[in-house]
């Protein structure tokens, strides 16, 4: 068969990854598929500047539609990012009948629905294994090799620059702020972090994974979204004292009926695999009825490992195109006739344990106002940890509980409560718990 012929949008660092990975291992790819994968054309804003790879002048283009209006051309690699012009480039190649590849999480989180839509009707397919996780290949085992399996929960430490200021937190007792810098100086984090550290990026990364496992279509702003620059070392140092790790966790599960679709710190035991989970790593942990638990683990992002996944990709492509198959499967791996709209369970409703950090006066009495309001709104202390006696009784000190399971709305209104109390100085840190990773 003749070479596939493919066209690449977006030549940036992960552009550059594909292109080398296509050429060091163009033998590799031939053995595997029965033809080779050729860039035709890579088009880019500005095709002057080395990218450390040698590319031939001759198929560099500032002009996109060079791609879309070349018949040759029978996929699309899509790495522009965002959500437009990505969203306008996508759509045009799918309407002249081009497979895509992309990377892009956030234009899928938000634009998902109608992307998939319009791959169904020009009959093309989209592929998309490094939009989360990186090198990680858990979207393919969700669609193909754990396909006949129904899908309990998804949990998720799926940013490696969280994960990475999180881990120096632990291990060094330092703050947020000093850890965020550290990861800037390293590149592990933007100079604009705001997508990463309050938790965007792993929301973009969860509304993918929700949608393959459980089949339905997702409102991406109704998934509640928090980050982690509230958390204080005083957090971790307390966290480790109760026996949990925190971790930024995208959390998916089926409810009677409901997605809980979440992202937030979260405690997670130490026994548990997750909380040793470091870095710039991710892990993903899913649950099907028969597989039982299996976890997945990685680098979530760079050049080589996502351009490792989109290039797996390009190959899963050409194998069907060489074969003479059509489109292989629905792009979330359901027949779009059985994609439903499961609600999304409202925060108010979930059900967690919780850690609460009170910053309080030393004064009698504190403790039994504390535990009183919350008694009143039905959550219970299952343990306590309190700092010792100040000399200056105007200083505040911390008083740490873990509940036992309660309605995170009960929760709220418990906090509300305490926070107007007088003894009280600062407002109330909590964070939730997740005991059982299943």
């Amino acid at each position: 068969m003749n070479d596939i012929q493919v066209g690449l949008i977006g030549f940036g660092n992960i552009g550059a990854g594909v292109v080398r990975l296509l050429q060091e291992n163009a033998d590799v790819i031939r053995g595997k598929v029965g033809a080779g994968i050729v860039l035709k054309r890579i088009a880019d804003l500005d095709i002057t500047s080395d990218r450390g790879v040698a590319v031939d002048p001759a198929i560099l283009t500032t002009d996109v539609n060079a791609i879309f209006n070349d018949p040759e051309i029978s996929v699309v690699i899509e790495l522009v990012g965002g959500y437009e012009p990505a969203k306008t480039f996508v759509l045009k190649a799918i309407e002249k009948g081009k497979h895509i590849v992309t990377a892009n999480k956030a234009l899928l989180a938000l634009h998902g629905e109608e992307i998939y839509a319009a791959a169904v009707r020009n009959d093309v397919e989209v592929q998309f294994e490094a939009s989360v996780g990186g090198g990680i290949p858990v979207l393919t085992a969700i669609k193909s090799n754990m396909a006949a399996n129904r899908f309990g929960s998804v949990f998720g430490i799926m940013n490696g620059t969280c994960n990475y200021i999180l881990t120096r937190m632990t291990q060094e007792g330092a703050d947020f702020a000093d850890m965020l810098k550290v990861a800037q100086e390293l590149g592990y984090a933007e100079p604009d972090p705001t997508f990463d550290i309050e938790g965007v990026d792993t929301a973009h990364k969860l509304a993918v994974l929700v949608s393959l496992c459980f089949g339905t279509r997702i409102d991406f702003n109704s998934i509640y979204t928090e980050g982690i620059s509230k958390i204080s070392g005083l957090d971790v140092k307390f966290a480790r004292e109760f026996g949990y790790r925190i971790k930024l966790l995208a959390i998916g599960k089926l409810d009677n009926g409901q997605v809980e679709a979440r992202v937030h710190p979260t405690m997670i035991p130490l026994h548990n695999p997750m909380a040793d989970v470091n870095g710039v790593f991710n892990a993903i942990r899913l649950t099907g009825d028969f597989v039982g638990p299996v976890m997945f683990y990685g680098r979530g992002a760079g050049q080589n490992p996502t351009a490792s996944a989109i290039v797996g990709d390009l190959i899963g492509l050409s194998r069907s195109m060489v074969a003479g198959a059509g489109r292989r499967m629905a792009p979330l791996g359901f027949l779009d006739s059985e994609i439903k709209n499961i609600p999304i369970k409202p925060m108010a409703d979930i059900v967690s344990k919780y850690m609460l950090r009170f910053s309080a006066l030393d004064k009698p009495g504190v403790l039994a106002a504390i535990a009183g309001s919350l008694g009143k709104h039905g959550i219970s202390i299952e343990s306590m940890v309190q700092s010792a006696h100040q000399e200056n009784d105007a200083a505040p000190v911390p008083i740490v509980i873990k509940t036992h399971e309660a309605r995170e709305g009960s929760v709220q209104s418990a906090l509300k409560e305490i926070d107007q109390l007088e003894i009280i100085c600062e407002k109330t840190v909590f964070i939730r718990i997740e005991d059982n990773l299943e």
